[in-house]
């Protein structure tokens, strides 16, 4: 009778085990990105990411391009010597070939909330 009631008990951890295993992980929060943006043309997915003097763009093809910064009177201008692009806050467009096209839809890529640092400044403090 005992080992009848360990293999019962054995059974039922494992089938809570693979019942736990199952649950749905837990959603992690998102929140928009402060240098990549997603826009489209021509119904594809552009994402353009903003640094230090750049615009990495990833095409719908996959194709990776930086554009470097230029002088603008107002907005922003990024070019590589074929492609350019131009605008302001989240009207964006390029210009190819002299043809201008705007980007529609732009707007900020969700990314996963980074949690709080236990410390104030940001980081631990260096080990020594």
């Amino acid at each position: 009778m005992r080992q009848h009631v360990s293999m019962r008990r054995a059974t039922l951890l494992v089938a809570l085990g693979a019942l736990a295993a199952c649950a749905a992980p837990e959603k992690v929060e998102e929140v928009p990105s402060k240098d990549t943006f997603e826009c489209t043309l021509d119904a594809e997915r552009w994402v353009i990411r903003f640094t230090e003097g750049e615009a990495r763009m990833l095409t719908p093809s996959g194709d990776r391009v930086t554009l470097y910064q230029i002088a603008a009177a107002s907005g922003v201008r990024y070019t590589n010597g074929i492609v350019e692009l131009r605008g302001k806050g989240m009207e964006l467009a390029l210009v190819r070939d002299g043809v201008l096209r705007p980007l529609a839809g732009c707007k900020p890529v969700m990314v996963p909330k980074e949690p709080a640092s236990a410390f104030p400044w940001g980081a631990p403090p260096p080990s020594r």
